[in-house]
């Protein structure tokens, strides 16, 4: 199911494409949410334009490399204490917070800048 909404959103651009969802907190407020952009980034990426994909949602852009650490955590059978350590400083405990003020000041700095 995955690979084919990746093949969507490798071929059909969101932004001219009428199938695609539209964010319900900027159809209501029009103001944009931490996600708004993301379709339209995803898209980009999948056909190279990162300068595009990261005008469209930066937060999304910068996150990624986090994203594909915590899919390889994820996935991880055995996990050494080395390995538990490093999952409870990156995904756990403080790091959840930092995540959290990351995500509400880009939210806040995309709707005031």
């Amino acid at each position: 199911m995955a690979g084919l909404a990746l093949v969507a959103y490798f071929l059909f651009d969101p932004s001219s494409s009428g199938f695609f969802p539209k964010c319900p907190f900027y159809v209501l407020t029009g103001l944009k949410c931490p996600g708004c952009g993301s379709q339209r980034a995803l898209h980009a990426l999948l056909n190279l334009q990162v300068g595009r994909a990261f005008s469209e949602n930066p937060l999304l852009v910068i996150s990624i490399p986090y994203l594909l650490l915590a899919l390889v955590f994820f996935l991880k059978k055995d996990k050494s204490e080395k390995w538990q350590a490093a999952d409870d400083l990156l995904f756990r405990g403080k790091a959840v917070k930092v995540i959290l003020v990351v995500v509400l000041g880009f939210w806040l700095l995309r709707n005031l800048l």
